[in-house]
């Protein structure tokens, strides 16, 4: 059973385990979303780029962040409904063979009408293997109660 909306007052933090972004990441989402923009796909492209290599797709890193915090089990069982993303910012590239995890803050918890259910914003940043944050801002989520 995961962490109930008391479980998650402002203040609590918690932290993923870590997870490399692989060839085969990369190529899948592609694939899935039909994003084949060569700054992803073409490696003769990406070397004339800013970036000097092929970066993985924000959304991609993204969804593997939304995946490692699901990992957690903090939302299992728990978690009713994911209302919004807010302000997501991609703040840096993340390349093939980076690290990312995701460090998440409650910023604030809120009941609801009902009693049986409580809202709760987080702060989420997703950093790389040199602590970076690569990707940031706010999830809001509508979580069981206890009671």
């Amino acid at each position: 059973m995961g962490k109930w909306f008391e479980d998650l007052p402002a203040g609590h933090a918690f932290e993923t385990p870590a997870r490399t972004v692989t060839e085969t990441d990369l190529v899948a989402f592609s694939g899935l979303s039909w994003d084949v923009h060569a700054l992803h796909t073409d490696a003769e492209h990406a070397r004339a780029t800013p970036f000097g290599e092929r970066i993985a797709h924000g959304a991609l890193v993204l969804s593997m962040a939304v995946g490692l915090r699901a990992r957690t089990g903090y939302f299992d069982d728990t978690l009713l409904a994911f209302l919004e993303i807010r302000s997501w910012q991609f703040l840096a590239p993340v390349r093939i063979g980076d690290t990312i995890r995701v460090r998440n803050e409650v910023t604030e918890a809120r009941r609801t009408s009902n009693p049986s259910r409580g809202v709760v914003v987080q702060r989420v940043e997703v950093v790389n293997q040199d602590d970076t944050v690569v990707q940031a801002g706010e999830m809001v989520s509508l979580m069981r109660c206890r009671e």
